[in-house]
């Protein structure tokens, strides 16, 4: 696997200047803030460098280069696979019935024989994170893993892109799936937040719209346990998550709202937030933030902890609005552990895709740091 990461920035431009690797990359990353990924000519540039390669991205809350984390710029990943294989696809939301029919067709239009593992990007508003990771999952063989991130646009809520090859959509999913036994990959999600205040009862929701908490009104429930924050919804809703349990588990899943609606008094979250589930209001740890991108970092680590080629961190915006200037932390504690030849790459995302722990079920997931760690190996069975 030979790599290239470059940086835009409206004072600098292209950091380097030229690019080295040129046609030879088969897959580029491009992640950047929503209005530069508009501007053609920035995309054009990208695709002039890497003729034939296919751009892969999506807008972010804040971009992750090497182990610096940058706000209005544009940082790209190229990647030159010596092994292993790939084949991507894409849709429009509109053209299908709803997030879950999306991930089955995403899933079905790639070849499944010698599929390893399957990227995907998804815009981060009007989708439905659970349903589509739950698509992806039943449409896959098994032992194909997933990971991938829902874009962002800063705190504003207000529009996400999506790059796919020479297309950026704001109602897109991009997929790329890497095929063959010499590309491994690991990957892990891990927090850090506390919870804090009793558990409620989720008691009337559908699908990603929650209703009401303890047959209360979640949004003015809520809104109490914000104070002076909830004037400032849906972007302080980053600030202070739920944290979702079934009855018989004692894990949960950590959700973010995406939109309040003032009329129907409801709350609409990334991801599926199912009748009869508990949560519990969470709140920030500075040291255990971090601690959770160190987490994720070791256990997406080779069996032979090797450190890997390459490294993908998606990470959620509300971490990133918490840490504010420590938010680099993360990063730096993330870099600590796979050493200086790593390369890494990543965004502040709207949501997260990946299991907990290796090998674990793929979730949806918010408030995480999500780590993908890529070797292309010359040995089949390492």
């Amino acid at each position: 696997m030979k790599l290239e990461q470059r940086h835009w920035t409206v004072g600098k431009g292209w950091t380097p200047a030229g690019p080295e690797l040129a046609g030879a990359a088969d897959l580029v990353f491009v992640f950047g803030e929503t209005s530069l990924l508009k501007q053609k000519n920035l995309l054009d540039q990208i695709q002039g460098f890497y003729p034939g390669a296919y751009l892969f991205g999506c807008s972010t809350s804040g971009e992750i280069f090497q182990d610096r984390v940058y706000d209005d710029s544009i940082t790209t990943m190229a990647i030159k696979f010596e092994k292993t294989k790939m084949r991507s696809a894409s849709l429009h939301l509109p053209t299908v019935k709803d997030s879950f029919e999306a991930g089955l067709k995403l899933a079905s239009s790639l070849e499944h024989q010698d599929l390893t593992h399957v990227l995907v990007l998804s815009v981060g508003l009007a989708v439905n994170g659970s349903e589509l990771v739950k698509g992806l999952s039943q449409g896959l063989p098994s032992p194909v893993t997933v990971t991938g991130g829902l874009a962002g646009d800063k705190d504003r809520f207000h529009e996400t892109l999506v790059i796919a090859g020479s297309e950026v959509s704001n109602d897109s999913i991009a997929v790329v799936g890497l095929y063959g036994s010499h590309i491994k990959i690991r990957s892990a999600s891990l927090g850090g937040w506390d919870p804090f205040g009793s558990e409620r009862l989720i008691t009337k929701s559908k699908g990603n719209v929650l209703y009401e908490l303890d047959g209360q009104s979640a949004l003015e429930l809520y809104k109490v346990y914000l104070g002076t924050h909830a004037k400032d919804l849906p972007g302080s809703a980053l600030l202070f998550p739920l944290c979702l349990r079934s009855d018989d588990s004692k894990g949960g899943l950590v959700r973010t709202i995406l939109a309040v609606d003032e009329k129907t008094q409801s709350m609409t979250f990334a991801g599926d937030v199912p009748e009869g589930t508990y949560v519990r209001f969470m709140k920030a740890n500075f040291d255990r933030l971090i601690e959770g991108a160190v987490g994720a970092a070791e256990k997406s680590m080779s069996l032979k902890k090797a450190s890997p080629e390459l490294a993908l961190l998606i990470s959620c915006v509300g971490r990133k609005l918490v840490l504010k200037q420590r938010v680099e932390e993360e990063v730096e504690g993330v870099r600590e552990i796979f050493g200086p030849k790593t390369a890494i790459t990543g965004f502040y995302s709207y949501g997260e895709i990946s299991p907990f722990t290796p090998n674990a079920k793929c979730e949806l997931h918010n408030q995480t740091m999500t780590i993908t760690s890529f070797m292309e190996s010359d040995d089949e069975a390492s």
